[in-house]
């Protein structure tokens, strides 16, 4: 089968798709085999072929692997049995049934262990009942089952059908973590031969017979909309069927989270073929006009707020103008212990440093697109998303149809990132086919893409530190916000390990729409911190390790304040760890090397990166990294994870800048925003684990943000420069 023709139609009722391939080619069900649901994640086939659902979408991060290597393990079948299904979105099996926060594992941990283990004990009671033995006599090994007393066994797919029939226990036994034969053993990647080969697993292959091909043309400037559209000429080109504009919401919606689109109304360009599509679109006239500031109720995960957008032109100088300005002013105090303008007033030594970090653009290498077909009152949908139940929640608002009656069928991501998670793509493939009344695919450029918004927000942040006469930190301070989010987290380290301690923050409104960016809010405060740390450690005439241990030392046998995040034994064993592997103590003496260390999503991560220069730029020889994940499921992969946050943060830190002039981004394809090459990645990434029995924390995104600043102060060791700004290269000469 070729990548051009992997979904076909179907004549499901009510219009439905079929997708019509296997996610592992190796294995392929016989024409005769039944099948059993035990539950939502586990079928078994008549002829012992056991398929594992995966309920989350896959975007590079391994879950397709990860999450059913888990239900394999306390399913207690032999891996090479198993048959790997990319799940629809089924919110009567599944929940959380989205990627986002490192937080699929960590979730789906105790939920997927569940769902193994019960399928295992209704195919024990089954097996039990069928040979007049107790059930706690028939064992399990590697998808067959034993009863050793009378020497019977048998396959789980004889005992299947039997199995289904069994009421659900209501209660199972886990296995114990030293039984563990799956967890913790890397496997492959069950769709790499796909991937290889090039097979379609991307929402960017979608073909239906009979599909129509659509692109959009949004706003060129933030702070306009849509006035008139003159189609003249474009309308009457060759393949061309509809030009017309389409408005994302209803008067009067409340917007959820996830409903963040920076421009709600845009001008859908409908052909025969996307090269069509696309001379039209370049021979389009479309003009647009100013809006003036509004307000408009959001519904954030609960909580009701009111959103101020600004009518008006932005641009970056004026945002850097407005951040600089606010930093004089006080900010809202998030987090306040001890005295801290007694401690600033009697230190021996004070330091005080600002940071600045830009908007960036996620340049996925797949750009948006999503597949639609809206027939009545059904809705057939096909691509990659990041979080499909909150995006079927406000497509069936916007339609005025039952989530009932849509079917989403999620493909791989080709990069999310955060970018995925606002699907306003698939409302706008929707309309397009409901006003076509024909299957549409909807495609972005890459153009499209990367001036659409959405961006990591630009971030400003103000450290201050106080030193005693002892060179002991006495007093921290830090004040940061940006436009038009915050970037704060107020219970993070170094809270917890400083006497006197104040965490304050502001925001500035923006029309220019920011949102989820790989470890959001993190990459920024991580990068700043850790700088800073840095910083004052060598003020203080200290090692760069042995200051931030003995602040986590104060904070694990005498922590300051309340809701402190982090837990500082495993900070210390992260930092432990690295400190040995990364032979700092030997290698800092002849090396240029930088430390940074930082906590998010649950888990914590920490690098050393070495680095020399040459002809003025930094040749990375390697970073060595340390991570702290609880049980790592997949070795291979969070190696793999950790080795591309790397990478990707390297490449942000150094050359990652969208700069707006008079609403403009500045940049709409790869000649003119700067993505790391090749040759610029670290010749070599050593990763290792804290071997720990914690159930699962984040693994996705935690090795992005240290990364930041463990090249800002390796380059610091180099050049003698420290760096206040991104992006780094920039500062360079």
């Amino acid at each position: 089968m070729n990548r051009r023709t992997f979904l076909q139609s179907s004549a499901l009722s009510g219009g439905g798709l079929l997708l019509s391939f296997t996610f592992l080619s190796s294995f392929k069900e016989k024409a005769n085999a039944t099948t059993q649901e035990l539950n939502g994640f586990v079928k078994i086939t008549s002829d012992n072929l056991i398929q594992i659902m995966s309920p989350n979408p896959e975007g590079g991060q391994g879950v397709k692997t990860s999450m059913p290597m888990i239900v394999a393990e306390e399913l207690d079948v032999d891996w090479k049995q198993v048959q790997v299904i990319q799940a629809d979105l089924d919110t009567k099996h599944f929940t959380r049934q989205f990627i986002g926060g490192s937080q699929a594992i960590h979730q789906g941990w105790k939920p997927l262990r569940q769902a193994g283990a019960t399928a295992r004990q209704l195919l024990r009671e089954a097996a039990a009942k069928q040979w007049q033995v107790p059930v706690n006599e028939v064992t399990t090994d590697k998808g067959v089952l034993y009863h050793k007393a009378s020497g019977k066994s048998a396959s789980y797919g004889s005992m299947a059908t039997a199995a289904s029939q069994i009421p659900v226990p209501t209660q199972v036994e886990l296995k114990k973590i030293s039984d563990f034969q799956i967890i913790g053993k890397s496997k492959q990647n069950v769709d790499i031969r796909k991937i290889v080969t090039g097979k379609p697993l991307f929402g960017i292959d979608t073909q239906v017979k009979g599909m129509l091909y659509a692109m959009i043309v949004h706003p060129p400037a933030f702070g306009l909309r849509l006035k008139n559209i003159v189609t003249g000429a474009a309308h009457k080109m060759p393949g061309i069927k509809a030009i017309f504009p389409i408005k994302l919401f209803n008067d009067g919606y409340e917007k959820t989270f996830f409903d963040t689109t920076t421009f709600p109304e845009v001008v859908a360009i409908v052909g025969n073929s996307t090269w069509e599509v696309m001379q039209a679109k370049k021979a389009l006239q479309v003009n647009w006009e100013p809006f003036a500031s509004y307000t408009q109720a959001r519904d954030m995960l609960g909580r009701k707020v009111v959103e101020k957008v600004p009518g008006g032109l932005e641009s970056t100088s004026e945002h850097i103008t407005a951040m600089n300005a606010r930093m004089q002013q006080a900010g809202t105090v998030r987090r306040k212990d001890g005295d801290i303008d007694t401690a600033f007033k009697s230190a021996a030594k004070v330091i005080e440093r600002t940071f600045y970090g830009p908007y960036l653009a996620h340049n996925c290498m797949e750009p948006m697109n999503f597949f639609a077909h809206v027939q009545g009152d059904k809705v057939a949908l096909a691509g990659p998303l990041q979080k499909p139940e909150y995006t079927e929640q406000a497509l069936a608002a916007r339609l005025g149809i039952s989530v009932e009656n849509i079917d989403i069928k999620m493909t791989r991501l080709g990069g999310g990132f955060g970018r995925r998670s606002y699907a306003h793509w698939l409302l706008e493939a929707a309309l397009i086919s409901q006003k076509m009344q024909a299957p549409i695919k909807l495609q972005y450029s890459r153009e499209d893409d990367m001036t659409a918004g959405i961006y990591r927000s630009t971030y400003s942040a103000k450290f201050r530190a106080a030193l005693d006469s002892n060179n002991q930190l006495i007093g921290f301070h830090v004040k940061t916000g940006g436009t038009p989010e915050s970037p704060l987290y107020p219970n993070r380290f170094p809270a917890g390990a400083v006497d006197n301690y104040l965490a304050e923050d502001w925001t500035i409104d923006s029309n220019i729409t920011v949102g989820s960016f790989r470890a959001p809010r993190s990459n920024f405060m991580a990068a700043a911190e850790q700088s800073f740390l840095d910083e004052v450690a060598e003020l203080a005439g200290k090692d760069p390790f042995d200051f931030r241990l003995d602040l986590l030392k104060r904070a694990q046998t005498n922590p300051v304040g309340k809701n402190n995040e982090y837990d500082p034994d495993r900070f210390i064993k992260v930092l432990e760890l690295l400190r040995e592997k990364s032979q700092w103590d030997t290698r800092k003496k002849t090396k240029k090397v930088g430390l940074s260390a930082y906590f998010c999503h649950d888990s914590y991560a920490a690098h050393v990166l070495e680095l020399r220069m040459q002809d003025g730029n930094p040749i990375i020889e390697n970073v060595c990294c340390a991570v702290d994940c609880g049980i790592v499921i997949n070795p291979d992969a969070a190696k793999n994870l950790s080795e591309g946050g790397i990478v990707d943060g390297i490449g942000a830190a150094m050359y990652g800048k969208m700069a707006i002039e008079k609403g403009v981004p500045q940049s709409s394809n790869f000649d003119t925003y700067r993505m790391i090459r090749h040759h610029e990645a670290p010749k070599k990434i050593d990763v290792h684990f804290v071997k720990n029995d914690i159930d699962p924390t984040g693994m996705g995104e935690p090795a992005y943000p240290p990364v930041f600043a463990a090249l800002a102060n390796a380059l610091y060791q180099a050049t003698g420069k420290r760096h206040y700004s991104q992006p780094f290269a920039d500062n360079l000469l």
